[in-house]
């Protein structure tokens, strides 16, 4: 779905770069910059990670990247329309499942990281309605540079990542498109029954992964 294997090889190394917010670092750009340089090179030397330990992944990214995104914000734009028509208590279950489906989803693919690098762009000014753009390029061995942006706005006083674009693919309006045909199949509780069954479907086998 939605392109997901270049997706997940290319997001994922970088959708752990807001991992932890040092005082310094007060802005987007410098945020993405300095702690992405940190996660790659942890990527480059563990060796579970590199033996394909998923659920080593998805501990690592359920510790780190849970603050720094901001997943009601990602899902209520994935879902669009439909939000409106959720419950409060059917939201949450569309944010827990939606969070628990991109985790699993990229957990997979953290662990096939095959030593690419990244460039920063110059840093563009927050815009008038509070949101910001960081945009990077990651370059592959072999392979064309792939455009990869960042959008964030703030969320009780810290930058959050709320959606991720692929060579100008917003990743949210990706799903949205999937989404939009569950949703008029059979309501928000209908998405959130086949989120549960991706989300059954994609959790790590046992015997396959490592352990935490």
């Amino acid at each position: 779905m939605l392109r997901q294997l270049r997706i997940c090889l290319v997001w994922m190394p970088l959708m752990l770069a807001p991992v932890a917010l040092h005082a310094q670092e007060s802005t987007p750009d410098t945020l993405v910059k300095g702690v992405t340089e940190d996660v790659l090179t942890v990527l480059r030397e563990d060796k579970a990670l590199q033996a394909g330990d998923q659920r080593k992944a998805m501990t690592l990214i359920e510790e780190k990247i849970g603050p720094h995104f901001d997943f009601p914000r990602m899902t209520s734009l994935a879902v669009g329309q439909g939000w409106r028509q959720a419950a409060p208590e059917q939201r949450e279950a569309l944010t827990r499942e939606f969070r628990t489906l991109l985790v699993r989803t990229y957990a997979n693919a953290l662990t096939s990281y095959k030593n690419q690098t990244v460039s920063y762009k110059p840093a563009a000014p927050a815009r008038e309605d509070g949101t910001a753009m960081v945009r990077t390029q990651i370059n592959q061995p072999g392979g064309q540079p792939i455009a990869v942006d960042y959008r964030l706005a703030k969320n009780a006083g810290q930058w959050k990542v709320f959606d991720v674009s692929i060579d100008n693919v917003s990743l949210v309006t990706n799903y949205r498109g999937s989404f939009s045909t569950e949703l008029s199949k059979g309501g928000p509780d209908g998405l959130i029954r086949t989120l549960q069954e991706k989300n059954r479907g994609a959790a790590p086998q046992p015997g396959k992964g490592g352990s935490t």
